[in-house]
């Protein structure tokens, strides 16, 4: 049965026309899916799908979105991300090895209060234990890993921390893309990418315009939880820091 399914130039350059046509004609491609970016069911044979093609270094998948959340498109990830989203994705191999399920970055945007004037932030918390690559037994390293990129810990959130070198957070067309760090062999990579473009206020907007510098606060899964004010926000990241579970850098804002 055809497909409603949208594959992109992009992708079908990646991909090769015989793959692409396999996959509009319903020879590959699944009826029922999880959509990538809102992770609510979809069905190919009912309303229009996207192909996202996520590709890292060494390894490619290809993931379905509803057209309403995603276009079709070529995302660029760390390979590290991909090998988990391989997992994720497989979901019975996945089961057979009893492996957990990957963690992901949450990202809030708010306006926080340093030295009396309101900066742009993002806090980044991900949703389960990050375990260090190729670690054995769990455990959750996120902070360390972070802190040897150059995050600084901090004990109260009162101080502009100092600049981290080659990261960047990326803005365009006035939403929320992505957080790049330095690529291993130059250039940048995404850290955290956004599925779909995130909303961010105006006062957000015009504060981070006005300063081209973004504050990044970084913490442990359930340190900070999702706050539906920016005073709970602050509160949160002031308990955060007395626990020691919060670390921070400033980054460039790249694009408007």
């Amino acid at each position: 049965m055809q497909r409603m399914l949208d594959v992109s130039d992009d992708v079908r350059a990646e991909i090769g026309d015989e793959e692409a046509d396999r996959l509009l004609t319903g020879d590959n491609s699944p009826g029922s899916y999880d959509c990538t970016s809102c992770r609510t069911p979809g069905d190919s044979q009912q309303e229009r799908t996207s192909t996202v093609l996520f590709v890292g270094d060494e390894t490619a998948v290809l993931a379905f979105a509803h057209a309403g959340c995603l276009p079709s498109q070529v995302v660029q990830v760390p390979e590290e991300q991909l090998q988990g989203a391989v997992q994720s994705i497989t979901g019975g191999e996945a089961a057979e090895q009893d492996e957990p399920e990957q963690a992901v970055l949450g990202v809030t945007s708010g306006l926080v209060l340093l030295e009396g004037e309101l900066h742009p932030a993002l806090v980044v918390e991900p949703t389960g234990p990050i375990a260090r690559p190729g670690s054995i037994g769990g455990g959750d390293d996120f902070l360390p890993l972070l802190i040897e990129q150059g995050f600084m810990p901090v004990s109260q959130v009162r101080d502009v921390p100092s600049t981290l070198s080659g990261w960047s957070v990326l803005l365009a067309m006035g939403q929320l893309h992505a957080v790049l760090q330095p690529g291993e062999t130059g250039g940048q990579v995404a850290w955290w990418q956004a599925h779909q473009p995130l909303h961010v206020t105006e006062g957000w907007r015009a504060a981070a315009n006005k300063t081209n510098t973004v504050l990044v606060f970084a913490a442990p899964v359930g340190s900070i939880g999702r706050q539906p004010r920016e005073d709970l926000l602050r509160d949160a990241l002031d308990k955060a820091a007395a626990n020691g579970q919060l670390v921070t850098a400033s980054m460039p804002l790249a694009g408007t």
